[in-house]
């Protein structure tokens, strides 16, 4: 969400120094109507374009050989789409046009793969062609190697998601964005900095649709800290840090990420690695 809990590093670790969302004037999650009216097409798209899909083995890559950039469509791209989705990733319906699900697809492969650039970073060049034919596999944040479990890095900004100990998915994500906000019910008084905590929590709960909370709103949330600090989605993830502490995802991941996964109890390992 946009507005998020503000929280402080005490003796080295993350202390939630506001009252639950609940006792602030609760949670609010939205009706299916609202759902479908905000996002509502990206969600049903999302839905269609994963529909029957199985990742194979990968095969070998042949480059396309020349640069790719949003707003192209053709073969070329989704060429690339399809690639993505066999390692994992997901660049939204595999349909040769290269929007904003391709492109946050395009920075979560370029993150895991050390190819953050200053220059055209979204584009897909020579670089990223080489490790579109060789990939490297995401790192574990931690020393905990859980079969099921979600890593978050909040250094690379990517979130991963195991399965019977093999990759099942990889997101980008916009975490806390350490700035100072104005505080909720008192917009004199400023809140901050807005930093996702970093330990080891769990899947909590999940609601549905887009929920209310008093600092915005969240789509799909899945908690890991009470009901304050959660994996959402949001129709703003810059490709830099932007929350006020929850793990921002794209509105099209959010729609089914919460499924792949046991609620509560899967592992969350958030670290600056």
């Amino acid at each position: 969400m946009r507005q998020r809990w503000r929280w402080q590093v005490s003796a080295g670790a993350a202390t939630v120094v506001c009252a639950s969302l609940l006792a602030q004037g609760g949670v609010a999650a939205a009706g299916t109507a609202a759902s479908t009216a905000r996002g509502g097409a990206q969600v049903a798209a999302a839905r269609q374009a994963r529909a029957g899909h199985a990742i194979k083995a990968v095969p070998a890559w042949n480059p396309v050989k020349k640069t790719l950039r949003p707003g192209m469509t053709g073969a070329d791209v989704k060429k690339v789409q399809q690639r993505l989705r066999t390692l994992h990733y997901y660049p939204g319906s595999v349909d040769g046009q290269f929007g904003a699900d391709t492109l946050e697809a395009v920075w979560a492969f370029k993150e895991v793969q050390g190819l953050r650039t200053r220059r055209n970073p979204d584009d897909i060049g020579a670089a990223m062609e080489r490790r579109l034919a060789n990939p490297r596999a995401p790192s574990p944040v931690s020393d905990h190697h859980q079969n099921n479990r979600i890593d978050v890095s909040l250094r690379h900004e990517y979130l991963v998601l195991y399965r019977h100990g093999k990759v099942r998915l990889i997101s980008h994500v916009s975490t806390g964005g350490g700035y100072y906000y104005p505080c909720p019910g008192d917009a004199s008084q400023t809140c901050g900095p807005a930093i996702t905590p970093t330990g080891n929590f769990e899947a909590l709960s999940f609601l549905p649709g887009w929920v209310q909370v008093p600092l915005g709103e969240m789509f799909n949330p899945v908690f890991f800290i009470g009901t304050a600090y959660a994996m959402h989605g949001d129709t703003d993830v810059p490709r830099t840090p932007a929350s006020h502490g929850c793990v921002r995802m794209p509105m099209d991941i959010a729609e089914f990420f919460h499924e792949l996964f046991t609620i509560p109890g899967t592992p969350v390992y958030i670290r600056h690695r």
